[in-house]
């Protein structure tokens, strides 16, 4: 079966589900899958059709259901092919090493043709997963130079998306600016309490009852990006700050993988800085 997915968002109004049907059922597709969720008179949809049979070639079916998209002013995305992911990666590889594992048993169905790293620990990691490793270490505190390193790697490998699997550096707003929506950051979810360096310790010295992660899209206002998944867990006066420590990577895997899974899976539609996750 050969899955296309299609998202819309546009003013609600009637008469949207019924033409939409109508476009699938004309050129012989078949709804697997629907969810739709009406908010603010705006409109949203995901759509997951079995187009084995579709009369539309891919290459022109934007084109085809333009006129559709014009008579009810939506903005609307296709897809159909398996998407390429770029991982970046500093020190910690708890989140790269939970992605890789779910990527192996099939978990996240993903391509991924690089893993990048401003520190060299994590080439062992790509070794064993037999993926391509490049170390794009800042020289000279010259970020510019070395996200442009990055980007040169990037651009011949025809890259959808990139998680940040615990990179630790500020991804600049022009770089941020070439894959809009397209870069998933993870993180703890005290934030804007206990910044800088050991946010888990610093929540044992005061004592908090809740940790939790955030996984969201990078924008240039740091970490302030539109929220793809969040969780949390408990701990108590038993727990101590590596407890902490451990408690919290768990959540941040557990969020990351969510957020990559449904971005990959074109289940985000971004909305006035939220999103729309459908499930």
């Amino acid at each position: 079966m050969t899955a296309l997915k299609l998202l819309i968002s546009c003013p609600d109004q009637k008469g949207i589900v019924y033409e939409l049907t109508k476009f699938i059922l004309e050129n012989d597709g078949n709804i697997i899958d629907s969810q739709q969720h009406s908010m603010d008179d705006k409109f949203f949809m995901r759509l997951e059709v079995d187009s084995s049979n579709f009369k539309i070639d891919y290459s022109s079916l934007e084109d085809k259901f333009k006129p559709l998209a014009d008579r009810f002013d939506m903005d609307f995305k296709f897809s159909l092919k398996k998407k390429n992911m770029a991982m970046l990666v500093s020190k910690h590889p708890h989140c790269l090493n939970d992605i890789l594992l779910k990527h192996k048993y099939g978990v996240i169905d993903v391509d991924i043709p690089v893993i990048i790293s401003n520190h060299p620990e994590a080439e062992e990691i790509a070794s064993l997963y037999g993926i391509e490793f490049h170390h794009c270490p800042i020289i000279d505190k010259d970020k510019v130079a070395q996200e442009a390193k990055i980007l040169e790697i990037l651009q011949p490998l025809d890259i959808d998306f990139i998680v940040m699997a615990r990179y630790m550096q500020i991804l600049s707003e022009d770089f941020i600016n070439q894959y809009s929506c397209n870069i998933i950051n993870v993180h703890h979810s005290f934030l804007p309490s206990f910044k800088g360096a050991n946010p888990y310790h610093q929540a044992y010295e005061k004592g908090v009852k809740i940790i939790g992660a955030t996984a969201h899209y990078a924008t240039a206002d740091l970490d302030m990006g539109p929220i793809i998944a969040q969780d949390v867990t408990t701990v108590n006066y038993k727990d101590s700050a590596n407890d902490y420590v451990s408690k919290g990577r768990d959540i941040e895997e557990l969020v990351f993988s969510r957020a990559i899974k449904a971005h990959n899976e074109d289940k985000i539609i971004v909305f006035d800085n939220k999103t729309i996750v459908f499930h």
